[in-house]
């Protein structure tokens, strides 16, 4: 029964999700929090919430063009690693989330978190490596894309199942579709 609502599109619910969500990781992608070296990015938590509650279609452009959309506003160069990667990372938690352990569902959750985590930390090593031309440069960044993806994993797991945002969502998306 999940399946089917979460593929049903422009429904009003999905199209404010969809902004929803969008917005909140412009945001979230247009500011960091100042950490030694650099900076430390939270649109992580707004994507990896998203991708629990949204399709994966849905989902990876949520995160593609809204990280992309945050970095070609504020900071370009990455602009194109966003898309890519955190497009592949919300596709993959939310495939992982809603076609795997369904009868456990936060098993798949668990699980597209974790390699949405390693998509997010390879995927940015290997595109700071090419945007910086700098081996160095991408591995004096590694711990801050670790802390970055670990953060957005357990908040967004935090938020669906421990705050109940998973199950109000469904609550609201089921109201308007009987």
């Amino acid at each position: 029964m999940e399946n089917r609502i979460l593929l049903r599109k422009n429904t009003p619910i999905w199209i404010t999700t969809c902004a929803l969500f969008m917005a909140l990781t412009i945001a979230l992608s247009s500011f960091g929090v100042p950490v030694p070296g650099g900076k430390l990015y939270l649109c992580d938590i707004s994507i990896v919430t998203a991708a629990l509650l949204l399709d994966p279609v849905s989902v990876m452009l949520v995160g593609g063009i809204g990280s992309f959309l945050g970095d070609m506003i504020f900071y370009p160069a990455p602009m194109f690693v966003s898309l890519v990667v955190h497009g592949l990372q919300a596709y993959v938690i939310s495939w992982c989330a809603h076609n795997t352990f369904k009868n456990k569902p936060i098993y798949g959750a668990l699980l597209g978190v974790t390699l949405g985590t390693i998509i997010l930390v390879g995927g940015y090593t290997l595109g700071k490596i090419y945007v910086y031309s700098t081996f160095e440069y991408a591995m004096t960044k590694l711990p801050f894309e670790i802390l970055q993806g670990v953060i957005g994993a357990v908040c967004g797991i935090l938020l669906c199942y421990g705050a109940g945002l998973k199950r109000i969502y469904e609550r609201m998306v089921l109201r308007h579709h009987q």
